[in-house]
This record gives C-alpha cells, structure tokens and sequence, in this order.
C-alpha cells in the first residue's frame, strides 16, 4: 500500500509557487538563525525542524548563523550549546556563519547609506527618540539632527567607531518616514554605541549593529532563499525588505522573509529570559535540568531525537499561535521509546515479599525478553530467589474484586517468573508491613509450558530479587508547572504557579543488570515509566531519571 502523502504546509506552498514563477530550484537556500543569548528550547526545535527539513525536502543547503550582534548577553557557552543541540537532533549545515563576520560589510553599507542621504548620526537620548516617535494613531516628529550634513555624520560615525564617543552619546538611524503607519519605520536605529567586548571580535568594535539592520544583510550576504520567522517579525518586514533594497542590485537574488506563528507548550514557559530566571533563582539546578523545555533539558530527561522531530512535524506550521498540551509531546517520546528501550524491572518504593516455600539460600536465573517490539533485543537472565521487593501499592490485606494486584488468600504472577499466593504479613510497633509472606506453585514457572504455568491470574506483578538487587538514586520529573499557562495572568509573577512535585529524589532497587549502564542509555521500567541514566551517575551507581510515565498520569490527576 502507497504511503498517504500529506498536503503542502503554507511554507512550502510559497516556495512551490516561488519555483513556479521566480526562483530556480539550485537558488534554494535557508538558514536557521538563532542569537547565542540562552539554551534553544523545544520552540527552537520547532523552527530547527523547519528550516533543516525544507533543506532535505528541496536538496538545498541550510546555513547555521549565529546572530551574535549583542555582546551585552551573547556567550560562547551559548554557541557551543546550539551547535550540540542542532547535531544531536539530526541534522548537519551547509557553513557556520556569524552576524559578526559581516561587522565590517555592515559598517561599510552604512557609510553608503550616509552619504547617499538615507542615514544619520542621532545624538538624542533613547527616552527623547521614543517619544517623539509618536504613536501608532499619531505621526512622528523628525528628530533635530535628522538635517545634518553629510560630512558632520560621516565624522560623527567614524567617531562612534572608534569608541571617541559614549556609550549612549549617539546612534546612527536610518532616514525612512517619520509618519509612516508601521512604527518600526520611522527613523529605526541602525547602530549604538557599545563599549563591550565581544565574544568573537573581542575589543575591535565600540558599535554594534541593531537586530534589524543585520538580520537581512546577513541574509543577503549568504544568499539566503526564504528567511523564515516567527509571527512577531512580521511588521519588521517592510523595514527587512527597504534595508535589503538599499544595498543590493538590480537583477540579484534578495531574500524572501515570511513569517510563520509559535507553537506555545502548556505547563512551561519558553522565554529565554524567563528561563535564566529560572536558572539564576535556583528553581533549577541548570539549563539542562531535566524540567527545563530546553532541547539540552530534554535530552537529559531521556527524550529522543526522533520524538522531538516527530513531535515538530505532527504539530506543522500555521499562520495563528496555539497552545499544544506537552501531553503530546509526552506522547511522542512514549510512542518512540516503546519500539527501542529494553524493558528491565526496578521497584520505586519497596516492600519486602518472602516466598516462605522456596528454598532458603537457592536462587534461579530466569529468562526475561528485552522488548516485544523487537524481535532482535533477544533475551536477558534475571536473578530469583526467596526474598524479593515488590511495589507497596502493589499490595493490601484485603480488597475488591477489581484490585488485581496480591492480597491475603489471592493468586498474581511475578513477571518471568512463578504463581504467588499472599498467605500473611509481618507489621512493626506502629502497624506498617514490613515483610509479606507467600507461597508459589513451583511448577507455574512462565515458559515452562506445564499446566500450572499455563494457568491464568489476574495480575501480573514486577519484583527484583533482594540479594541481587541494585539501590539506586531515581529522580521522579514532573511538569514544572502547576498550571497550562503559567504566563497567561497578568497580575500574577509565572514563578507563582511553580510545581512543588516538579522533582522527587528517592532511593529505589533495580534489577543487577543495570549496574553496567551508560550514560544516557534509556529503559522502560516495566509497568512504571520511561528513565535514563544521567550524566552525574558515577560507574556502577546509575542515577535514573523518569522521561515520561508509562500512562498520562497528570490527566489522571487532574
């Protein structure tokens, strides 16, 4: 059966259209252009899947440029984080560029700009320039320096490089329209003077460019196609389009911005400034805090690259902002991880199950299958023996018919292994279960092909052997916050709606075969959830932390 294709999202229909009537297919070209001031986070993976995936759709490169224009807030931790972020999710750039390898080119326009009457040196505070910008239902006034001379802006820029002036002495603003209906054209600041190193260009510039006049130039330096953005950019691209006009030539290639809307995430925020607010306030440990929404983040978590990429295509592009509920995200990296992660048991709050008929000091090796998803995981051997730690809630004295886990006088399976029947348990001084005791059917062993293994119980429990068993830290994530949409009240601060169960360090025990984990490597705790081995686990001593439950269990809580 042919596989269904899916229609067109509206990105590539513009581009289908533009191949139709004024692009060559070989002039295709995109990039992803993200400023190294934070972590990417799962809005970025979105626009990562978007550009790169047009890249492979129509065999057309994709730049990675950094748009490194404010010293301010841009580190090389930044760039390095990104560069891991784009390869771990599969995908590969045609150059690496940088905002900053233009600073020159961009200096050099801007002189042309001066003398050509379209720039000017302002030497008007900020608070003066945004008032007499006016209003969206008001006009402008044109600023008193915008008549200076050619020469006096040309000796005022040249200065302002130089750094012979102070940091907020002048800026130098484009020459548009002071009463232009769109606000982002009434004199826009090309250039301010700051006095800060640069992470790449260290101390050689005292000016840097604003986010508008480099982006596009950026762009059409690179040759960029179709420069895709979010729905804010939008009424920036009048004023993108008139700075590509200024410097290039009849007859090239200029690039093409559209604008496509965010996809926002429930129960998180994704503001870069919100989440190092995060980070510096202590509510996570780091920007790779398996709570945080950034890709590092959800790397440590267990997700996968193919459930984000999965998660990104089945949401699309559209043309209106939306909530997604991260529940499907979780889904994503459920529906993945059930077809690759080995199933391995581990017991998250234990309570001691002993088998009064099995053989003191005999244990068993029994054989488990790695994942009935895949035929090719094979098999692993699994310890047993008298005393086990089985789930607390997996336990009670008595219940209803419905509760199809072990009680007094009743049968379940131990998963791989034999038929139990809960016969009495021992309390301490204050009432609590401290051991459970039962028998087995020695020959309702699982595989053994006998009658008794054959015979059929209601429920089905998992267990490791007490002797055998691993104890290990387990880190129980939860969603880090209590509420859909943490930015939605206005009134309120975001860090008001924090989850206080967003983490629960517990010791649990899991089966020995675990004690050669690697970093990063993922399991399915059978019957529990999804958990991989993070980074500060030490040889022998895993540390597991929970990607996703088995079921949506926030559901049920709610």
């Amino acid at each position: 059966m042919a596989e269904e294709k899916r229609p067109l999202n509206f990105i590539e229909q513009i581009i289908e259209e533009d191949l139709q009537n004024t692009h060559k297919r070989e002039e295709l070209k995109f990039r992803f252009p993200p400023e190294p001031n934070g972590y990417l986070h799962i809005g970025h993976a979105s626009s990562i899947c978007l550009n790169f995936g047009l890249g492979e759709k129509y065999n057309a490169p994709v730049n990675l440029r950094f748009d490194d224009t404010n010293p301010i807030k841009e580190e090389q931790e930044f760039v390095d984080a990104i560069k891991e972020d784009v390869l771990w999710l599969g995908f590969k750039w045609e150059k690496e560029c940088y905002a900053s390898d233009y600073f020159q080119q961009l200096y050099d326009w801007a002189v042309e700009m001066i003398k050509n009457g379209d720039a000017y040196v302002d030497s008007q505070t900020s608070e003066e320039i945004a008032m007499q910008k006016g209003t969206p239902t008001e006009p402008g006034k044109e600023s008193p320096y915008r008549k200076r001379s050619i020469e006096e802006n040309l000796d005022l820029f040249e200065k302002m490089k130089n750094g012979e002036t102070p940091e907020r002495g002048h800026v130098l603003r484009a020459k548009i329209n002071m009463e232009s209906p769109n606000m982002l054209m009434r004199d826009p600041v090309m250039y301010r003077c700051l006095h800060k190193s640069h992470h790449r260009t260290k101390d050689n510039w005292k000016i840097y460019p604003m986010y508008d006049w480099a982006h596009g130039e950026s762009d059409f330096i690179e040759s960029i196609s179709h420069s895709f953005c979010t729905l804010e950019f939008l009424p920036h691209r009048e004023l993108y389009n008139w700075f590509v006009e200024k410097v290039s030539k009849e007859g090239e290639l200029k690039p093409k911005q559209r604008e496509f809307a965010r996809r926002n995430l429930s129960h998180t925020v994704v503001s870069k400034r919100k989440l190092m607010q995060l980070v510096e306030k202590g509510v996570v440990n780091s920007w790779d805090d398996p709570r945080m929404p950034t890709i590092s983040g959800l790397r440590r978590r267990g997700y996968t690259p193919n459930a984000i990429r999965k998660f990104a295509d089945s949401i699309g592009v559209g043309k209106r902002e939306n909530m997604i509920d991260v529940a499907h995200l979780e889904f994503c990296a459920r529906e993945d991880l059930n077809k690759t992660a080995p199933r391995v048991m581990g017991v998250l709050d234990p309570v001691k199950l002993v088998i009064t008929n099995y053989e003191e000091g005999k244990e068993e090796w029994l054989e488990a299958e790695n994942n009935p998803e895949d035929e090719s995981a094979g098999n692993r051997e699994i310890p047993f023996s008298r005393e086990l730690y089985i789930e607390k809630e997996d336990f009670k004295e008595s219940a209803n018919r419905k509760f199809f886990r072990l009680t007094l006088g009743k049968e379940v399976r131990l998963k791989n292994a034999y038929i139990i029947k809960g016969e009495e348990v021992v309390k301490d001084s204050e009432g609590n279960i401290t051991e459970i005791h039962c028998t087995y059917d020695p020959k309702s062993k699982s595989g053994s092909g006998t009658e008794e293994s054959m015979r059929k119980v209601k429920g089905t429990l998992h267990w490791v052997s007490a002797k055998h068993a691993l104890e290990t830290e387990i880190r129980l994530y939860d969603r880090l916050f209590s509420v859909e949409n943490p930015d939605g009240d206005k009134e309120k601060d975001f860090m008001e709606f924090i989850n206080p169960e967003s983490l629960q360090v517990i010791k649990g025990y899991v089966e020995p075969s675990l004690k050669s984990a690697g970093i990063q490597d993922k399991f399915q705790f059978q019957r529990i959830g999804y958990f991989c081995v993070d980074k500060e686990s030490k040889e022998g001593q895993p540390i597991f932390n929970r990607t996703v439950t088995l079921r949506d269990s926030w559901a049920k809580k709610k």
